[in-house]
């Protein structure tokens, strides 16, 4: 049997997206599985041994170069790909307009997707055969997924032990280990302050005092601040600068690279945002914060995994901006974020609890 998943974006619903592979390949041994996937996030699938092929697509080059011939001719040469693959199954787990004309490009018959309620854009509905009806056990968005790739299959993916990674090569774990080492022997906690909704930011105030918090509690701790874009980098430096000594601000990675040195650190702390999602999916303990967003319904899930969600009454509003964002923002508390930091990575005793005065035991 051949199929097709068309997830092209984002790089948090991708991760979601990562145990529909292993389902499948428990669910129907000797599968062949293809993946569409925008080519800022073919990353997270590359060398993946449960996918047989990528196809990648380039929407935001092809939009700004819509007539030009090399769009052309690459838009052609996907869609004749597409079609040739002769798919059983097409899995449209996007559902939006793209997805959608990407669906029907492959001329399947069988071409699954949402029902008209959990669709990104109301017109996918046009392009796919069979709509599947959530149920209230699929209030995650990676359960909304393995939904309606586990229907035709007939086997519930509750009642299955699902795993995900990322393949890193060897170079770039080569690369992680040497910056690790150079931390020294206590833990490595990382920071990721950026995010892409205003709404999901934290206040560098918040970010430099669990930082100094930390330093305190963990003596021989390191914290690493990874970004994503030019203005996080100076975000993240001037948390680092205000943290002291114990931070160091990461040059640029790739999504490869991240990950490879995620896999090593002990601890990741961020927002609603993909480096979260992809610490999770490498198996590396998380502390996440919501304010705009839900984190019942796209948070990491297990014991591994820590939501801090705001307590204000309009949380979970999902607006991308707020006139309350200051109040937002102060509602999630450094107690908060270090109660499950240390939840997750307990502090050393104390040198008098180590060696406690011996007068006071002889008493």
């Amino acid at each position: 049997m051949r199929v097709l998943i068309i997830k092209t974006s984002s790089m948090g619903d991708v991760i979601h997206a990562l145990p529909v592979l292993d389902y499948l390949h428990k669910a129907c041994p000797g599968i062949e599985v293809d993946w569409v996937v925008e080519e800022s996030f073919k990353d997270i699938l590359e060398g993946n041994p449960h996918l047989h092929r990528l196809h990648i697509i380039r929407t935001r080059t092809w939009r700004n170069k819509i007539f030009s011939a090399g769009t052309l001719q690459e838009v052609r040469d996907v869609f004749e790909s597409l079609r040739h693959s002769n798919y059983d199954l097409v899995f449209d787990i996007q559902g939006n307009l793209k997805s959608g004309i990407i669906a029907w490009t492959t001329g399947a018959d069988q071409r699954l997707g949402f029902s008209t309620d959990f669709l990104q854009e109301s017109v996918n509905a046009l392009f796919t055969s069979r709509k599947i009806p959530m149920r209230k056990q699929d209030d995650h968005a990676g359960g909304r997924y393995l939904r309606v790739v586990s229907v035709p299959f007939g086997r519930d993916y509750h009642d299955m032990e699902l795993s995900t990674d990322i393949y890193t090569p060897p170079e770039d774990d080569a690369s992680a280990e040497r910056l690790i080492r150079s931390c020294g022997n206590g833990p490595v906690f990382l920071f990721h302050s950026g995010t892409t909704w205003q709404t999901k930011f934290w206040s560098e105030e918040g970010w430099i005092q669990l930082g100094r918090r930390i330093c305190a509690d963990y003596v021989d701790a390191r914290i690493l601040l990874s970004w994503g874009n030019d203005s996080e980098r100076g975000i993240a430096g001037r948390i680092a600068a205000g943290v002291g000594v114990q931070a160091r601000l990461l040059e640029k990675c790739s999504i490869k690279g991240i990950a490879a040195l995620i896999k090593k650190v002990d601890v990741v702390i961020g927002g609603d945002t993909g480096l979260i999602h992809l610490a999770a999916a490498v198996g590396t303990p998380t502390v996440s914060y919501y304010r705009a967003s839900d984190g019942r319904a796209s948070g990491p899930r297990g014991q591994e995994h820590v939501l801090v969600q705001s307590p204000l009454t309009c949380t979970r509003c999902f607006r991308t901006s707020c006139d309350k964002d200051s109040e937002c923002r102060s509602s999630i508390t450094v107690d908060a974020i270090l109660s499950g930091i240390k939840r997750l990575q307990p502090p050393p005793k104390c040198h008098t609890e180590m060696n406690p005065d011996p007068e006071k035991v002889n008493a």
